[in-house]
């Protein structure tokens, strides 16, 4: 088969159930096939061949590899379907390896978020970032983060470069927004998603409260437990910002809220 040329495509790399050798054999077959030098985007799927195991084993080989990556602008660690591997049961480690070792990503996305890998990110000096999103889920299946360990990138100092911010899927959605109310690095975005979390009109309000936000080109809401009031409010408020309300939920009669990705 024809492989098209390395810097036209992003690759995703994926360990098929059962294959002998794991990701060694794979990224040693990668490595053959296709010139890593002009390589600009890497997709990192499932990493295992039966058991889940962490992706600290999987980094390491592709970290020890990064000088022949020099082109490398996109990094997206667990590219993983539920039809893979439900999101909670992937097996994360520390990722700063992997950032100190590709100093020119432009674009980040990690999936399986423990409280190490969020502060980790909010740890790093990542001049060149762009783009960042991060999914937390919640408590009962591992996502153990907290409002505090995403206190350091609302600063922006070590974002100089980021223009779109994504601190979604959480059970602190609420927080999360008062947060960005008064966060330094709102001025520097385009895009900004609050989106698959149990926002609610608490929420909302904080953010309409804070610093402006019309100098957004969108807003991502989607997935909320937002009035119908409380929408039009949003609404009215960023008349020119393409704001994304859709997927409004309603509270069960126990007042049982839920993230869009979960187990």
């Amino acid at each position: 088969m024809d492989l098209p040329e390395p810097g036209t495509v992003a690759w995703r790399l994926a360990v098929a159930y059962g294959a002998e050798g794991g990701f060694d054999v794979l990224w040693s077959a990668f490595l053959e096939a296709v010139d890593p030098a002009t390589v600009r985007g890497l997709l990192l799927g499932p990493w295992w061949t039966q058991d889940y195991t962490p992706v600290s084993e999987a980094l390491t080989r592709i970290v020890a590899d990064a000088d022949r990556f020099p082109a490398l602008e996109g990094l997206v660690i667990g590219d993983v379907s539920y039809e893979d591997c439900e999101i909670s049961w992937l097996e994360m480690s520390d990722v700063t390896p992997a950032l100190t070792a590709f100093p020119g990503l432009t674009d980040l996305v990690v999936r399986g978020l423990p409280a190490e890998v969020v502060r980790g990110v909010a740890a790093s000096e990542l001049p060149a970032l762009e783009s960042l999103e991060l999914w937390f889920g919640v408590d009962e299946y591992g996502g153990d983060a907290t409002i505090d360990d995403v206190a350091p990138l609302l600063t922006g100092t070590r974002l100089p470069a980021l223009r779109h911010l994504g601190l979604q899927n959480s059970e602190f959605q609420d927080e999360i927004a008062a947060a960005v109310a008064h966060a330094p690095v709102v001025a520097q975005l385009s895009t900004l998603s609050l989106s698959m979390g149990v926002l609610s009109d608490e929420g909302a309000a904080a953010l309409l409260d804070g610093q402006p936000l019309t100098h957004l080109k969108s807003l991502d809401l989607h997935h909320h437990y937002l009035t119908e009031a409380m929408q039009e409010r949003v609404r009215e408020a960023l008349p020119g910002v393409d704001v994304d309300l859709s997927d409004a939920e309603e509270e069960d009669e126990d007042e049982w809220r839920y993230v869009e990705v979960s187990e």
